[in-house]
């Protein structure tokens, strides 16, 4: 008994110092108590005309009023000189695994996944750490909100757009029931030297994959209509959190890179009346007519990443949002890798994009307007608007370019938000070396 207690006790000990050694030390920002005034600014209200010399007053979290540099200031108001720095919405990433893995190579860190492969009823928003020591790193650059969600299985489970600035995940939530995820089975058969399987066998076995989905989506409607006609039906937890999916009260995020896994989600979400986003989409560009026509956008990944084929232009990555944008298909940008540390990086990703063609107001719009939109929280955030949130950042800079972006304020919901981070302390450190 004695020593199962002592292996109990040494077992806490151990969880709590893996988990302190990657926990940040800020103090999230306080409620806003006064009304504040950004003054003599260039403001880019991103859903309209940008201000050159502006003002934008916010006051309980929200904005109140943005014009030109004559607008009235309430007396007692917190007001800052910007002397010409720019404004603009906060970046949105809209797809992360941050707050969920800290370090891809420690297990006790990775929390974005579940046993099992159908997992609807597994929750991002529970499973966040607000205190992630990345997520300073990551705001530091711009970004104040993401949907954070998990991403193992073929369904992954339910994704949540939240702060990047928060005591915890409640503080933190702006959408609860963003999105159920779903990892669309690949589809091509592979005939290189060390694949195993025949031709034969890898389609029997993605028809199989294919199988699997359409039934787990019809048991899910009929225990959907069982508990529509009686209440009292047993409730299974999992077929539980696909009803908002099944009411098109919440889309099915769908991921899916080549052109045939595109076309078969979208026939599957035709056929089972669901509201669909396509997450990663490399092929897009191919399928436009046909995201276009069912109304489908896009959460646009791997912008930074080699051609899939070797008959593709090697820029195709780099051009691919200017074709999105062509042919009339909505999108934004989020970030190519899987790692969480990766997304400081998004708004070079958007400058990249306007390098091969891309307007740069629509690049803009691809990283805060659009991804609000898509992620249906466009009502509070991805534009400087009165009414809306007071999320927003200062630059000295032009926020899409690595040489003069430089991120000098940040405010989520009206709170000043600390732009430290542990690779500011340890710079900091080093430079004092004698």
């Amino acid at each position: 008994m004695k020593i199962q207690k002592y292996l109990r006790f040494s077992f806490l000990i151990v969880f709590i110092s893996v988990f302190s050694l990657f926990a940040n030390d800020l103090i999230p920002g306080k409620k806003q108590d006064k009304p504040i005034a950004l003054t003599n600014a260039k403001i880019f209200t991103v859903s309209g005309e940008i201000i050159e010399n502006g003002t934008i007053i916010f006051n309980d979290g929200k904005i109140t009023a943005v014009g030109e540099n004559d607008l009235k200031i309430l007396q007692g108001s917190e007001v800052h000189d910007l002397n010409g720095k720019h404004v603009y919405p906060g970046i949105i990433a809209a797809y992360s695994q941050l707050g969920l893995m800290e370090i891809p190579a420690v297990r006790a860190t990775r929390d974005y996944s579940e046993a099992g492969s159908y997992n609807p009823n597994a929750r991002a928003d529970i499973a966040y750490n607000p205190d992630s020591e990345v997520t300073p790193t990551v705001r530091s650059n711009g970004i104040t909100t993401a949907l954070i969600a998990p991403m193992s299985g073929r369904i992954s489970g339910i994704s949540s757009v939240l702060n990047l600035d928060a005591w915890n995940r409640e503080d933190a939530t702006i959408l609860k029931n963003a999105g159920m995820i779903l990892n669309w089975p690949g589809m091509t058969i592979r005939t290189a030297s060390w694949i195993k399987d025949s031709p034969a066998k890898q389609q029997e076995n993605i028809d199989k994959s294919l199988k699997e989905i359409d039934d787990y989506f019809e048991q899910a409607k009929v225990y959907y209509e069982a508990r529509k006609s009686n209440p009292e039906t047993k409730i299974d937890i999992r077929f539980e959190s696909m009803t908002d999916v099944l009411d098109k009260k919440m889309p099915l995020i769908i991921s899916a890179n080549e052109y045939k896994q595109i076309e078969a989600a979208v026939n599957f979400c035709k056929r089972h009346n669901l509201k669909m986003i396509l997450l990663s989409g490399m092929d897009a560009w191919k399928m436009t007519g046909l995201l276009k026509e069912n109304n489908i956008p896009v959460i646009l990944r791997q912008t930074h990443t080699l051609p899939q084929r070797e008959d593709e232009d090697y820029d195709i990555g780099f051009k691919h949002p200017a074709l999105l944008r062509e042919a009339g298909v909505k999108f934004c940008i989020a970030k190519t890798t899987r790692v969480t540390w990766a997304l400081f990086n998004l708004p070079f990703y958007a400058g990249t994009a306007v390098a091969h063609g891309l307007d740069k107001a629509d690049a803009l719009k691809a990283i805060t307007l659009w991804p609000a939109e898509i992620l249906g929280v466009d009502d509070k955030i991805g534009s400087l608007e009165v009414g809306k949130n007071a999320t927003l950042i200062v630059s000295s800079g032009d926020l899409l370019d690595m040489q003069s972006n430089n991120i000098e304020m940040m405010f989520i919901d009206g709170r000043k938000v600390d732009l430290d981070n542990k690779h500011k302390r340890l710079y900091r450190k080093y430079k004092a070396r004698k």
